[in-house]
């Protein structure tokens, strides 16, 4: 255990967001998610696994040492939902309420169809996959960088 650092940040986790560069993806999946299927063709090319975790849960933790990238619009985007791509499914607005107060401010989060995720998770750094049960509970997010000072 270290001081301060979530404790669902495992070792292999915390090694993948301090190798990330700027500009990289990491997926955050639910349990539904192709993650084995996908992870073969990240830049990391692994799956790390949070199963006790929830979707909104894990984000959290990631975004606790993971600065977003604030040279685009959407830094974080989910999987729109199918035949409804308006819809915003109740994990969803969690995750929406957790890069708000990541951010200190509201930051809405973008949304990509089912397979045009499934393209953007293939060209990630890596994948994360929880115990997310609930649908729709998919996000990339982008890190952004750490300036001189170390401010987020």
């Amino acid at each position: 255990m270290l001081i301060g650092i979530d404790p669902l940040l495992t070792p292999e986790l915390l090694y993948v967001l301090a190798a990330m560069g700027h500009g990289d993806d990491l997926v955050i999946a639910d349990a539904n998610f192709p993650a084995y299927s996908t992870a073969p063709r990240t830049r990391h090319g692994q799956v790390l696994t949070l199963p006790g975790s929830t979707a909104p849960a894990a984000l959290r933790a990631v975004l606790s040492l993971l600065p977003l990238d604030n040279f685009v619009d959407q830094p974080v985007r989910t999987m729109a939902v199918e035949g409804s791509p308006d819809e915003i499914p109740p994990v969803q607005r969690e995750l929406q309420e957790v890069v708000d107060n990541a951010a200190g401010r509201h930051w809405p989060l973008g949304a990509l169809s089912r397979t045009g995720f499934y393209e953007a998770a293939g060209s990630a750094y890596a994948v994360v996959i929880t115990g997310e049960r609930r649908l729709y509970g998919n996000v990339l997010v982008k890190k952004g960088v750490v300036p001189p000072d170390g401010s987020a």
